[in-house]
């Protein structure tokens, strides 16, 4: 790979008005993956690149996308759009648009959302006008196309971004059919943040001649992230936890848990010790969880407690801890859980709590990172503190405001509907590649 020698963001001849949104931000110095990417786009080349979460990697493809647009001006193609994104969660894709939105500042440009929590009336009219950039999860993103009320003939540019986890997520299928769906003639861009044997396969489907970039060893933790472990049973975390959240150094902390119902239940206990707090997964509605967003972003709240579902693209500066009140099942969910803290080259802490049925997890954990985690003792007033602590109330359907009741679920299965949406059934669709509901939402780069 080329080593392009450029260290200011004005040294790639990006369009007068995409510097200006940089400048505007205070962005001058490019990360590594921005740093290696960016020539070989602009030169309109597919690309491969494996980063972390947190690296700059949405910058690394939205800058090259939008000067394109600037040099290649073109009526916007109804019911179609010249630039498709695909991303795993509602979150990462809010995220992405947002970006696209921010760096293309003063273009007359049409960035779409489509996930989950609109009917989808309101997204066929929006797809009706055509959109410039569009940013998708699979499911609706299939959904709108067995209506054909979108076509992806007229796509320019793909993006395919954490291709692991669409992997994990079980987007094989839909990945297939999307493929087959675009233009062969278009340029592709295929980030991930590990490249198992699966996830490469994958990107030699989407790619031609790709220009691979790497900006970290495979499956690495962030160096800034100090990790630690500590042995506790089961019964035992809740009571943990609450007393760590108690520290004051805990700036502001994410909580992940396996399961949905787990984080409930976090919740539950931590609010009822007096901690302010609100959980994020896949049974939560688009409201509560961009509610819930919002007031951990605000700093109205400074516990966050979620699924693996939040594990990628959420990018809230701040977050000084991670907890992992129970570890992931797959090594690799490790990475992205930790991955949320220690961004934008601050440190971070993460800390483990592991009973004797997770130890197998751990050892996978660092073997895949090769990382050793550092033995943490429980705190000495530990069982006197734990006395103290105050029980949450017992609560009902009944307790529930109107509007905040949740699904019913048959299982505790973890959340791993592919965008995080709520299923219109109980059970999971049988249709191919789809999923669930999913949302959109148009908005105007540069202004509402």
């Amino acid at each position: 790979m080329k080593v392009f020698p450029l260290t200011k963001f004005s040294d790639f001849g990006l369009a007068e008005p995409i510097q200006a949104a940089l400048s505007a931000k205070g962005y001058d110095k490019p990360t590594p993956i921005q740093a290696q990417a960016i020539p070989p786009l602009l030169e309109g080349r597919d690309l491969c690149g494996i980063a972390q979460t947190g690296t700059g990697k949405t910058a690394a493809f939205a800058l090259p996308s939008l000067d394109y647009f600037v040099r290649n001006p073109k009526t916007r193609p109804p019911g179609a759009c010249r630039m498709l994104v695909l991303a795993p969660t509602r979150e990462l894709a809010s995220q992405i648009a947002a970006s696209f939105e921010a760096y293309g500042k003063g273009l007359k440009l049409v960035v779409a959302t489509v996930f989950g929590g609109v009917p989808i009336p309101r997204q066929i009219r929006q797809m009706n006008q055509g959109v410039d950039i569009l940013v998708a999860t699979p499911g609706r993103l299939l959904d709108l196309i067995d209506q054909r009320a979108l076509s992806l003939k007229q796509v320019e540019i793909f993006v395919l971004d954490e291709a692991d986890q669409m992997l994990d997520l079980g987007f094989i299928h839909a990945l297939k059919r999307i493929d087959a769906l675009l233009p062969k003639k278009r340029q592709s861009l295929f980030f991930s943040a590990t490249m198992p044997k699966a996830i490469a396969e994958l990107g030699d489907r989407f790619l031609t001649d790709p220009v691979k970039v790497s900006v970290a060893p495979q499956s690495t933790t962030a160096e800034r992230v100090q990790q630690f472990v500590t042995h506790v049973n089961q019964a035992e975390k809740q009571a943990l936890l609450t007393i760590s959240l108690r520290a004051p150094e805990i700036d502001r902390a994410l909580v992940f848990t396996r399961t949905k119902h787990g984080a409930d239940r976090v919740v539950k206990h931590l609010t009822a010790a007096g901690i302010g707090c609100a959980a994020i997964h896949g049974n939560k509605s688009q409201p509560q969880r961009e509610r819930a967003l919002a007031d951990f972003r605000a700093g109205t709240i400074r516990i966050l407690v979620a699924t693996d579902i939040a594990a990628r693209g959420i990018d809230i500066p701040g977050v000084s801890h991670v907890f992992n009140f129970e570890l992931p099942n797959v090594a690799e969910q490790y990475v992205h859980r930790i991955g949320r803290t220690a961004r934008a080259g601050r440190e971070g802490i993460a800390i483990s709590y592991v009973d004797e049925e997770e130890r197998a997890y751990l050892r996978g954990i660092e073997k895949l990172t090769r990382v050793k985690l550092n033995p943490v003792a429980l705190p000495e007033n530990f069982v006197a503190e734990k006395a103290r602590l105050p029980k949450p109330a017992a609560t009902t359907r009944a307790d529930t405001p109107r509007g905040e009741r949740q699904p019913r679920r048959h299982d505790d299965r973890p959340a791993n509907h592919g965008d995080g949406g709520q299923p219109k059934r109980r059970f999971p669709s049988r249709r191919k590649g789809g999923v669930g509901a999913h949302k959109g939402a148009v908005t105007r780069a540069g202004g509402r």
